[in-house]
């Protein structure tokens, strides 16, 4: 089994920056892509970045320029820096990684969530 920790987010004002992190440990051989997800309420689950084992990143249209994406693969971990926050930016942010483990089989497992909200 995987496991998912995510920590970092909290209550920010409109325009301050917010860092979170996302550490995976448990039974892995790799981790292939590692991304972040939020859900705001009401609202359907979406992508916010990606990046894959050699670093190619990806970003939704809404928060490109502002948000990065990075990871630390000898710490299973990644990060999302998030600067210039909204208050649409305001959601539960989830951590997802594409784990293979020793048997070479590959799971998608979700962090816990960490909410982050923005005021204005």
């Amino acid at each position: 089994q995987v496991q998912l920790v995510e920590s970092g987010g909290g209550l920010v004002e409109a325009g301050e920056p917010l860092r979170l992190s996302c550490t995976a440990s448990g039974s892995i051989f790799s981790i292939h892509t590692m991304a972040w997800y939020r859900q705001a309420p009401g609202k359907q689950r979406e992508l916010v970045a990606g990046i894959s084992r050699t670093g190619d990143t990806n970003y939704a249209d809404s928060v490109k320029g502002r948000f990065t994406i990075s990871r630390d693969n000898a710490k299973n971990t990644v990060y999302l820096q998030m600067n210039s926050l909204k208050p649409e930016d305001t959601a539960v942010y989830y951590c997802n990684a594409l784990v293979a483990d020793y048997n070479l089989a590959t799971t998608a497992y979700w962090g816990q969530g960490t909410q982050v909200t923005v005021s204005s």
